[in-house]
């Protein structure tokens, strides 16, 4: 392999990167700030869940080819191509998104490169930071402008990040030389035949937002059609359906429920708006307002269903909530719906019990004031109602009939619309689901 590879920041995005660079045959060094995940790694220790993720991990380390450091200094010698893959989270008490972290690590590793190299900004990020960072870059490095900066955005899903990075469906490189284009080329040839987009900065910026933005309103229009089926006392699962066999729609993404979480999604289009407001373009965007807020309300109707259950109230009431992850196949509580929705109804009264399969460790640190539950039969045990968060494949081959046997009323909310409505009417349960008579 021609070049040697250094990852910048090392959450699900730079550890998925890093190990899966490596399992194509790359020298990779992984970098990150926080000594204590730079140890786990090094042994081979995930600090979070994706599947398929640690046995790569291994692969890379037991090679030779993947280790990990937190020296800048190291990384600027090592490598001949840097991917920063840094968070950029919404910063407190506004909907603009926090570049300080992605700022601080082009300012920790531009000293140190004294010789041609490329940065690849592979986090998402407000359009117009590129060329930004770009100057920064060039500014700061001994190397000038021979460091220079190409923007390759990521669309990984949590749950498939190692299949979306070695088998991708499209790459988008935005860049401003052809030598730029020639190393990314040549650095992800290993992939194979895959359709590649090369562009400028502002562009390859836009992809990755407008990719979220559009996404998250398919999600929030089809449960605005819930919102409605709810009024009219028609199914969003039959209108759903309908919809899905049009292949100008289709049917992925148009599955209503609690609607997006997750560390992506709701604060990018928030960091989109507010961009477009800095560039004059706030018009174009309003939209997404409603997108989020139809969103946040899907949250409050499931705790408004969960109360009717419970009688009008819960105070004295046991609840039994099934998934706290955002989605399944994740221990992320980020902005998770479930989450939310399980930490209300403890606000207002309710003696609440979570289990999920991965994430009750996280949730356990972030909420110690609720109870947990070993297992779904446990967390359910003398549950006056059940709500079905996430939608885990354990929790959609739970027996009705088991789970009435341990809970207190057989009445549960399908949060997630995932459940056979009829087998668990058919065995004693009031059941009610989102968008659904």
């Amino acid at each position: 392999m021609p070049y040697r590879l250094t990852v910048i920041g090392t959450g699900y995005l730079g550890i998925t990167h890093a190990a899966c660079m490596a399992d194509l045959g790359y020298e990779v060094l992984g970098l990150d700030i926080d000594a204590d995940k730079v140890r786990c790694l090094n042994n081979g220790e995930l600090p979070i869940h994706e599947p398929g993720l640690e046995p790569v991990l291994r692969r890379g380390l037991d090679s030779g080819r993947l280790r990990f450091t937190t020296s800048y200094e190291e990384a600027g010698a090592f490598g001949d191509v840097h991917f920063v893959c840094v968070g950029t989270p919404q910063k407190k008490g506004e909907y603009a998104a926090d570049v300080s972290y992605i700022d601080a690590a082009i300012d920790s590793l531009a000293p140190h490169l004294d010789r041609a190299s490329l940065v690849v900004g592979k986090s998402t990020v407000p359009v117009g930071t590129a060329s930004r960072l770009a100057d920064r870059l060039a500014a700061l490095a001994p190397a000038g402008e021979q460091a220079e900066l190409a923007w390759n955005p990521e669309f990984l899903r949590e749950g498939f990040a190692v299949q979306d990075t070695l088998h991708p469906d499209r790459i988008v490189l935005g860049v401003r030389s052809e030598r730029a284009e020639k190393v990314l080329r040549e650095v992800y040839e290993p992939l194979g035949d895959v359709p590649m987009v090369v562009t400028d900065f502002p562009t390859a910026e836009l992809v990755k937002t407008a990719a979220n933005s559009f996404l998250a309103t398919k999600i929030s229009f089809i449960n605005a059609m819930a919102e409605v089926c709810e009024a009219a006392h028609a199914d969003v699962q039959q209108l759903s359906l309908a919809l899905s066999y049009d292949d100008r729609i289709g049917g992925r993404y148009l599955n209503p429920g609690l609607g997006f979480g997750g560390g992506c999604l709701p604060k990018d289009i928030r960091a989109f708006m507010a961009r477009a407001g800095e560039l004059g373009a706030d018009q174009a965007l309003t939209f997404l307002r409603e997108v989020d807020a139809i969103n946040m309300r899907r949250r409050a109707r499931m705790v408004d269903l969960a109360r009717e259950l419970a009688g009008g109230s819960f105070h004295g009431c046991t609840v039994g909530v099934l998934g706290a992850a955002f989605k399944p196949n994740s221990d992320d509580i980020r902005d998770s719906p479930a989450l939310d929705v399980a930490v209300t109804i403890g606000r207002q009264g309710g003696r609440v019990t979570i289990y999920d399969p991965i994430a009750l460790d996280n949730v356990r640190k972030a909420h110690p004031q609720l109870a947990y539950g070993e297992s779904a039969l446990d967390a359910v045990r003398g549950a006056h109602v059940v709500l079905l968060l996430t939608e885990w494949q354990e929790f959609l081959d739970l027996d009705p009939e088991a789970l009435g046997e341990v809970v207190a009323t057989r009445k549960i909310v399908d949060g997630r619309n995932a459940l056979d409505a009829e087998a668990w009417r058919s065995a004693g349960w009031h059941y009610r689901a989102l968008g659904r008579p």
